[in-house]
């Protein structure tokens, strides 16, 4: 499996559309604690994008203003010409245990005209949000998760991610090795294992891991199972199953390297995160 395609098949994201059309007034966005992201499609008209320290930028071509994790934002829609605007929440099933809203940057944009797929996408995306078929509301939802996983794909694909998870999965020798972590946290990796992965020595591996991951091969390992277990810890599941699929021999074992990360045994967060 490919690297992100692991990652979305591990961690929920969903986007939900709650506007569609020319936007004349201005509106701001703002969610506690980052819980849910935000994305704004621009496909025609211009609009004035103020930031949460009130920095302006000026958008007058279709875009892409993507916020990961919901920083506070304003959108000032120009007073002529108003915004054709597609905008959606994204929901994830806990932001702080979702790995690819952590690596992104809190702000991206995106021009269309510059990326062929994209445009593609959001073609599709708008005429379906612009018009008054049968369906349209769940149909629009499900265009716009196919958007972001294509506005994803262009962050992998642009080497612009100098640190960090996305820097490691847009790397040539590093790839290999994250997505089979990714793929296998339960797997008693070893620097060893991993060097080989990536045709190199073990030395020379983690030193390059560190640079461009900005950890250890083993930190980055426990971090990603402790990821792992929060996710499986956010379904239900019990301490000792979701330690023989991170790959802890039991429960203490989990519970004494989650504690170390989180401040909280394994069931305690547990608790605190299910929903009631």
């Amino acid at each position: 499996m490919d690297s992100l395609s692991e990652i979305l098949k591990r961690f929920n994201l969903h986007a939900e559309v709650f506007f569609s059309g020319n936007l004349c007034n201005l509106s701001e966005f703002h969610e506690k604690e980052g819980k849910r992201g935000h994305i704004h499609i621009l496909r025609s008209g211009a609009l004035t994008l103020v930031d949460e320290n009130g920095k302006k930028k000026a958008v007058g071509q279709p875009s892409v203003l993507f916020f990961p994790t919901g920083r506070k934002h304003r959108i000032l829609p120009d007073p002529v010409l108003g915004a054709d605007l597609v905008c959606a929440t994204i929901e994830y099933q806990d932001v702080t245990a979702n790995p690819l809203a952590a690596a992104l940057p809190g702000f991206m944009k995106f021009q269309l005209s510059r990326y062929p797929d994209l445009k593609k996408a959001a073609k599709w995306l708008f005429k379906e949000a612009f018009s008054d078929k049968p369906g349209r509301l769940p149909l629009i939802d499900r265009l716009c998760d196919i958007f972001i996983i294509q506005v994803l794909r262009q962050v992998l694909a642009s080497n612009e991610m100098e640190h960090g998870m996305l820097a490691g999965l847009s790397h040539p020798q590093l790839c290999n090795v994250i997505t089979q972590i990714h793929a296998q946290p339960e797997y008693p990796w070893s620097l060893e294992t991993m060097s080989e992965l990536a045709f190199m020595s073990r030395s020379k591996f983690a030193d390059l891991f560190r640079e461009v991951v900005g950890e250890t091969p083993g930190e980055y390992l426990t971090n990603w199972r402790m990821t792992v277990a929060q996710n499986e810890l956010l379904k239900g599941d019990a301490v000792s199953t979701v330690a023989e699929k991170v790959g802890y021999e039991n429960g203490s074992a989990l519970a004494r390297a989650f504690r170390k990360k989180t401040g909280l045994s394994p069931k305690h967060w547990q608790q605190e995160h299910l929903p009631e």
